[in-house]
């Protein structure tokens, strides 16, 4: 669980999406908000995420991918599955936005192109929605580039406002950084230390550290809005764990986030099941889609060398890779490949060949992955426990799976779905281990793998600490560490 530490928290000046305007107000208790109403229904508590399209340090920030997902969509999985939220909605002005909200459950409230410009503030924007829903009593702005935000933060300070009477309630995040101040060009003065006395440097374990905001959200009720304010009244400070205090602003701080997010991001209600079978759709993801025909009319396809030590190293892991396509292609150049994996062509009902197999193996469907690009994939890719598309799948297909490859089909999709495997199974490894409970299957740290080079070393990183975390078996393993 969450370490949650809240206290009566004083004026901070300028916050994030407010202009300045002097200290807010204390505020008397108010009947808006369920104060003093008798029996009546609870205030509204309406989750707010702004996301305009004009980002101008990340182009489309907002909906770009992150770890597969779009940014976006993080906070709004967290948002939704806290249950903490009568309405959950997304602020913006762009289609695209709009298209990957509702794809996620929010609802979307169009802001006008006066809170949208470059000089608007989130408070500008916060007041105009409130204007077209009379029916919200208390806003939970969320930042859309916080994508580390789990329900339970948000279950908690839903609390605070609805059942403790603060009037606003913001997040922040502890650091041991220790401040001087700045000097001026031009001028001839020494700095000064502002929280600490050079003389007596204390250790990082003999001092509290300070808390800044770290503008994961916002929580306000609605007469407080109105007056410019989302911080006043009564007020307290929410503290996130460090490892969820994650911001994104420039392009530099994306490879950090994915792997923070990999590693500490919430990845929805159901519980990660290690991945025993892995189904892969042939056209389109194990090859690119193109089919070659000979002047004697043979078949010729291509595929990727990298999908294919994708699949190799699946199914030294323990996991079963089988293959599956509604075409009628051809077996004979598909086992010229060399897979060994098992497959069914010309299968116009792909869900029910891929429920046989998993009865087959005696797998319930969390532990099944399907890596699908087609209409004829949908239903495989809602039902299994972790679904992938390439990243020029069909719409319908990116729509209905949990993560989306940077890579194409037949151009190392099924190598970096694998690489996404293994972190997740790394995951669950490293919870088993904490609480000393036996994997149901082998864990994947015997393998090694060369993912993306942009993130490699993030990636190394990120298993080494695992394994260090897990204790799991020495790294690399002798026999493999020759072929790394």
């Amino acid at each position: 669980m969450d370490s949650v530490e809240k206290g009566a928290a004083t004026s901070v000046s300028n916050p994030r999406g407010r202009p300045s305007r002097g200290r807010p107000p204390k505020l008397q208790r108010n009947s808006r908000g369920g104060q003093g109403r008798g029996v009546e229904k609870p205030p509204h508590l309406a989750a707010l995420i702004l996301a305009r399209g004009g980002s101008k340090g990340i182009p489309l920030k907002n909906i770009k991918h992150l770890a597969g997902v779009p940014l976006i969509g993080w906070v709004l999985r967290a948002a939704l599955d806290s249950g903490a939220f009568q309405s959950v909605w997304v602020s913006t002005d762009h289609d695209e936005i709009e298209n990957v909200a509702k794809q996620f459950g929010a609802q979307v409230h169009r802001r006008s192109s006066e809170v949208s410009k470059d000089s608007s503030t989130s408070l500008d924007a916060i007041i105009e929605f409130l204007n077209y829903h009379n029916e919200v009593d208390i806003v939970g702005n969320i930042q859309a580039t916080s994508p580390c935000l789990h329900p339970t933060d948000l279950q908690k300070v839903a609390e605070m406002i609805r059942e403790e009477g603060y009037d606003s309630v913001f997040s922040v995040v502890r650091r041991h950084q220790f401040r001087w101040s700045e000097i001026q060009k031009g001028v001839r003065e020494v700095t000064e230390p502002l929280n600490l006395n050079p003389a007596k440097r204390p250790r990082r374990q003999d001092w509290d550290g300070e808390l800044y905001e770290n503008g994961s959200f916002y929580f306000a009720k609605r007469h407080l809005i109105e007056m410019g304010y989302l911080q006043g009244g009564k007020m307290a400070y929410y503290e996130m764990r460090a490892e969820h205090s994650v911001d994104i602003d420039v392009d530099i701080d994306w490879p950090i986030a994915e792997q923070r997010v990999l590693r500490y991001g919430y990845f929805g209600k159901e519980k990660l099941k290690e991945i025993k079978l892995l189904v892969c759709n042939i056209d389109g993801c194990l090859t690119n889609g193109h089919i070659y025909v000979s002047g004697d009319q043979k078949e010729i396809i291509s595929y990727d060398v990298k999908d294919a030590i994708g699949i190799s190293l699946l199914k030294k892991s323990g996991i079963e890779v089988r293959l599956i396509s509604e075409r009628a292609c051809s077996k004979q150049t598909l086992s010229s490949l060399k897979l060994d994996c098992k497959m069914e062509v010309s299968i116009s009902d792909k869900l029910a060949v891929v429920d046989e197999w998993r009865k087959e193996m005696g797998l319930c469907w969390k532990e099944v992955a399907y890596l699908g690009n087609e209409v004829s994939d949908e239903e495989c890719l809602k039902r299994v426990g972790l679904s992938g598309a390439p990243a020029d799948a069909c719409s319908t297909a990116q729509k209905a799976v949990g993560y989306i490859c940077k890579c194409n089909g037949g151009r190392g999709a099924i190598r970096e779905f694998a690489e996404h495997i293994f972190l997740l199974m790394e995951k669950v490894s490293h919870l088993y281990s904490r609480f000393q409970l036996q994997p149901p299957c082998r864990r994947t740290s015997n393998i090694i793998f060369n993912p993306n080079p942009q993130l490699s070393h993030y990636i190394t990183r990120l298993i080494l600490n695992s394994c260090a975390v897990a204790t799991h078996p020495p790294w690399p393993p002798k026999n493999l560490a020759a072929q790394a």
